[in-house]
């Protein structure tokens, strides 16, 4: 994923860009109508407390809350779909990392569907998957999580609007009051151009930012994300179709899964 750029540094607050955000009210977007402001917007100063706080330390964290594909097991099963690590790094306006700071994401699971009360689409839950998870950025402000890759869903804003496959981010800077909500949407996702909600932003350099890339050369950060949700870690020379291509190194690892599992 592409850096983030929060809005500020060092508690100072930089004014809204109009231009690089989309306006309040697109009728494409049905509820920013219902949403929008109605009349001109106030110029208010920043407080000492949302200037100075709040502060996370890597207490504030549970083992497993980067880990989305454990962390709401309810047998020990892990949760179904397409797994992904995540990773990124959070930066201010200035393109200067922001250190021991809060990321929250939260996603549907593999079939489009959130575990939220009110949640209507026909897909199962998920028993084993709550999509909802956090991490604290490294001193340089990189983070990453497990995760598996959310399924697209329809929604009511048009006749057969769909939503993209997506994680929604929140994360902090230096203040309270430094705080950037976004999405994040997945490399050759033919849905991205179709959604309203992405059409409401007219420059495709924005659209492009929130758009991750597939990186399939990072065995490190592979290897150790595995470790640290305390699985069995196995290296096995590799082809183009592996089971084809090493056949008894597979039938191996089965088997030693399979008996590790008794």
């Amino acid at each position: 994923m592409s850096g983030i750029i929060l809005p500020g540094a060092d508690g100072a607050l930089y004014p809204r860009n109009r231009d690089w955000h989309p306006p309040a009210d697109t009728p494409g977007y049905k509820s920013t109508t219902f949403r929008a402001p109605k009349h001109a917007l106030l110029s208010l100063g920043g407080t000492a407390s949302e200037l100075t706080g709040p502060t996370f330390g890597h207490s504030s964290l549970n083992p497993l809350d980067n880990d989305l594909i454990r962390n709401y097991s309810q047998d020990g099963s892990e949760a179904i779909g397409q797994r992904l690590i995540v990773y990124g790094q959070v930066l201010d306006e200035n393109a200067r990392p922001v250190p021991d700071t809060l990321v929250e994401f939260w996603q549907a699971n593999a079939g489009g569907r959130y575990r939220h009360k009110k949640e209507a689409y026909l897909a199962p839950l998920d028993p084993n998957f709550g999509g909802c998870g956090r991490a604290i950025t490294d001193e340089n402000g990189f983070y990453s999580f497990r995760t598996i890759k959310p399924g697209a869903y329809p929604w009511p804003n048009n006749g057969n609007d769909w939503r993209p496959a997506h994680i929604h981010f929140s994360v902090f800077g230096h203040a309270f009051a430094q705080r950037l909500i976004t999405q994040m949407y997945f490399e050759g996702d033919p849905m991205i151009w179709q959604c309203p909600i992405v059409g409401t932003i007219s420059d495709k350099a924005a659209i492009d930012q929130l758009t991750a890339r597939l990186d399939r050369h990072k065995p490190d950060l592979q290897r150790q994300m595995s470790q640290r949700a305390r699985s069995t870690v196995e290296d096995v020379e590799n082809g183009h179709m592996l089971p084809m291509t090493n056949p008894n190194e597979v039938a191996g690892v089965i088997r030693r899964a399979a008996e590790a599992a008794e």
